[in-house]
Formats: structure tokens, sequence, C-alpha cells
């Protein structure tokens, strides 16, 4: 199978692309055939070494895929060849980035024909953090208010939809040149992060869901109201330590499940959530995908077409 895989942590340049042995499915698991997978922010600082140093090369990058089931493992019932599935890589596992993957059935989920592979990869990772961040861990509740920071990321932008869904008050982040898109996602009120403080634009908010990290998570804090709560994506594996004794600051576990991604067609077909603004590359460019996604300010999503 064709792959871009890495055989040594560095900058984008170290994406290479070329022919891997094509996996083999066992127990439990079935071999999907890869028709779409999203380039996600983890990606690049796995190749980066930012997260663990990798010992076992070649390393191929990709946490969520579209396309279609084309080898059965023992005790797998539920999928025949050729039925088209979505899914997101069990926690561990990566490997996306290629025609080929195999993965444990239980974690994947039927793709119905009305959704594109394209657009089922763009929102499977996504949409899972967005609803174990914003429906798991904030349980965010209808009449409360939310600041999403980010509001124009793949992530952040499902989870305006869905806070919106909910009946919250949705706040967010962005630039200038996102603030149509964002509020065409249901954002109520846009904060110009380059020209406005959000500390001095927002208070007493019941929650916040911070996809940005560093300066932004920690002086997020500053504007929940007494008895509010965080949840952070972007600053690593555990929650950063809250200044305040009177909120909660909590790091979403998403795990990985079949009901969470079947969760997300629900939402969609209803018409809660529309696909992410899409820029599609060919899996040869995952050079050109990772620096344009390190580059920390892109729109919506960015996904490979495969086939």
């Amino acid at each position: 199978m064709k792959a871009a895989y890495f055989e040594r942590h560095g900058g984008p340049e170290v994406l290479q692309y070329g022919d891997l042995p094509d996996p083999v499915a066992d127990k439990g698991e079935i071999v999907i055939d890869i028709h779409a997978a999203s380039v996600n922010g983890a990606d690049w600082k796995v190749r980066a070494g930012a997260y663990s140093q990798i010992t076992e090369f070649p390393y191929v990058c990709g946490r969520d895929f579209s396309g279609t089931v084309s080898g059965i493992g023992e005790d797998v019932d539920e999928f025949a060849l050729g039925d088209a599935v979505f899914g997101v890589c069990q926690v561990g596992q990566e490997g996306t980035y290629a025609e080929k993957i195999a993965m444990d059935a239980k974690l994947v989920a039927r793709k119905p024909d009305g959704v594109s592979h394209v657009d089922a990869a763009a929102l499977s990772l996504i949409g899972l953090t967005a609803l174990v961040s914003v429906e798991d861990t904030l349980a965010l509740q209808s009449g409360e208010t939310i600041l999403i920071q980010g509001g124009a990321g793949g992530v952040a932008g499902f989870a305006i939809q869905l806070a919106k869904h909910i009946g919250a008050h949705v706040i967010t982040t962005a630039s200038a040149g996102n603030h149509d898109y964002v509020r065409g996602l249901g954002a109520d009120e846009v904060i110009d992060y380059n020209v406005r403080d959000f500390t001095e634009a927002v208070s007493d908010v019941d929650a916040v869901f911070d996809t940005v990290g560093g300066e932004v998570a920690m002086r997020s804090f500053s504007v929940l109201r007494s008895g509010g709560r965080a949840a952070f994506i972007a600053s690593g594996s555990t929650a950063p330590e809250s200044p305040r004794d009177d909120v909660r600051s909590l790091r979403p576990r998403v795990g990985r499940d079949r009901p969470h991604l079947e969760r997300i067609l629900e939402l969609a077909d209803a018409g809660a959530v529309t696909v992410p603004e899409v820029v599609t590359y060919r899996l040869e460019e995952a050079a050109t995908a990772h620096r344009v996604s390190e580059g920390r300010h892109l729109r919506g999503k960015l996904v490979f077409s495969m086939r």
C-alpha cells in the first residue's frame, strides 16, 4: 500500500511517500481501504517528537478515516466486504495516512450513503472530541453561556454548533477574517482576539472550552463565574492547574467508541451540525498539509482524499 510516513522526528520535510506492507486483520479486526483521512493538530506534534520519542520506524500518522471494508478477521460478523465505514483509531494507535488500516471492528461505524468519505473523515475526530468535551465533560445545559476559544478550528467549530443545538449562548474568539464563518456556525458573539482582550469583553460565563492552549488557557479562568468549569484540549494530557479554587479545570477523556460516532451522524442528520470548511490534499502532499496545520491559523479541516 502507499503511505505517508517518517523515519525520524523533524520538520515537515521528514515525511516521505512510498510503499509499506499491507495490514492484516487479527481476531476482532477489519481491514479498511481508506478513501479519506483527516489531518489533526496532534499529527505534526507526533512527527516533531513533541509528545514522546518514537523508536519504531517507519511511522505512519493519522487518527481518523473513512473507507470501505476489504478484509474481515475472526469473530467479526457485523460487517461485510465492501461496507462503507468511518471511525477513529483507538488511543495509542495511528496509521490513517495510508491506503489501508486494520482496526478493532467495535470502534468503527457504518457510513451513510448520503455522507461522502471526505465529509465523514472531516467529522470523525473533531466530532468525537467536541461531544466528549461539551456534552460529557462540561455537561453544558440549555440557557448557559459558554466561551469557545479558537472558534474557526475544526473541533471548536463543531463545538459551536453543538452548544447552539443544546440551547446555550455561545461566545467565541476568532480573527476578523473568520467572523462571518463562526457566526454562520451559530456563534452569538465573536471577539477579535487581535483587537480586543477577551478577559475585558467577557465575564461570569458558565463554561469555557479552550482549543488554543498556552496563555489563552490560563487567562480563561478569569472569565468564569464562581462555580463555573473549563475544559482544555490543547494544554497537554492533564488539565492546567486553576489559579482559582471556586472553578473546575477539566481535561476531557476522549476515548473511542461506536456510540459517539453514531451520535455525530444523528446530529448531522438532524441538521444540528454541518461539515466544516474542508481543504483536500493528495496523500503525497502530506508535508504541505503539515506546514499548513503547524501554522495553527487554518479554518475548518484538512483532509487527504485518496480515491
